[in-house]
């Protein structure tokens, strides 16, 4: 029977998720697991520019795993017989890499499209896909997939209402003093079991003007590249962003993500793995060592960028 009367929670509109077709799990590894699970993989190809967290649920299930290297276009370097059994795993990397998932998914049915750089990116036919909440949106959990595999694994419902401490002191104190509390939600969710999205999540997911949010990444990935592409060395096209996680600018100076912290401008690093696992010869380590991912997300406007801008030219 339900409950009458008592004190007021949290109100959130209610509207529609960005992917409500979709299935809704607790974080982006494990939507990944899912899809291996269903699917009934043996062998996964994996970029070796990714997240080492990728590598999770691969090892959890004990599938092998082959890495494979990218070119300046951030496409795989040689081409993948993908074989009955096995997987290509393709990142798309900072939301520009629509084409190139095309491409993948006409050649094979057997891709999994990792979009969490690429929330806004809509799924295709013949690949698999998962997406992240978390790198786009301020929820304590959340991640969605696609897969035309028929079997469904039942799972539990995930709770978050005790990892909301960062979301909350970000209004009432600032990023910085829930920055220890972001971290401790990251741990937990680090093999975490797999589980449905959390109530919470999926009710501020409900609640997100996605429209708003993806003309303004878009807005600002476009502003920061009319200023930046001079020197920027990524040769890529910039002009398919799809509402992008960052903007990604390329340089010949590793100590540029350091000055640019010190300036209060957070630069997350993708990623520190991929320096341990090749050396300074590959073209992914020097990815590694010398990208910075810029913010452009909802948050910010033209003048936030301006700001950015004229920072990136003092240090350069």
């Amino acid at each position: 029977m339900s409950s009458f009367g008592g004190y007021l929670g949290m109100e959130f509109s209610k509207g529609r998720e960005y992917h409500d077709q979709l299935l809704r799990l607790n974080t982006g590894r494990n939507a990944l697991e899912y899809i291996l699970r269903v699917n009934k993989y043996s062998l996964v190809y994996v970029p070796y520019y990714s997240c080492d967290a990728l590598l999770e649920p691969i090892q959890k299930l004990g599938l092998k795993h082959v890495f494979y290297n990218i070119n300046e276009h951030l496409d795989p370097a040689a081409e993948i017989k993908v074989k009955e059994g096995e997987c290509l795993l393709y990142v798309n990397y900072f939301g520009i890499k629509d084409d190139t998932v095309a491409k993948l998914s006409r050649e094979s049915r057997d891709v999994i499209i990792d979009n969490s750089q690429s929330f806004f990116s809509r799924p295709v036919a013949n690949a698999s896909t998962f997406y992240s909440c978390r790198k786009f949106f301020g929820v304590p959990d959340g991640a969605y997939l696609q897969t035309d595999a028929s079997e469904r694994i039942t799972l539990p419902q995930d709770t978050s209402y005790d990892s909301c401490t960062h979301l909350l002191k970000y209004y009432d104190a600032g990023i910085e003093p829930g920055y220890k509390d972001f971290l401790r939600n990251e741990v937990r969710l680090t093999g975490a079991d797999m589980k449905h999205m959390s109530f919470l999540s999926q009710a501020i997911m409900s609640s997100i003007d996605y429209s708003s949010c993806k003309q303004r990444r878009e807005e600002n990935f476009q502003y920061l590249h009319s200023k930046l592409a001079k020197i920027n060395e990524l040769n890529l096209n910039f002009s398919s962003a799809t509402a992008a996680l960052n903007y990604p600018l390329l340089v010949s100076n590793p100590e540029l993500r350091g000055l640019l912290i010190k300036e209060k401008i957070f630069i997350p690093d993708f990623w520190p793995n991929v320096r341990k696992w090749m050396t300074k010869e590959n073209y992914e380590y020097f990815l590694s060592e010398n990208l910075v991912a810029l913010p452009v997300d909802q948050r910010y406007n033209k003048e936030d960028m301006d700001s950015i801008i004229e920072t990136i030219f003092k240090l350069t």
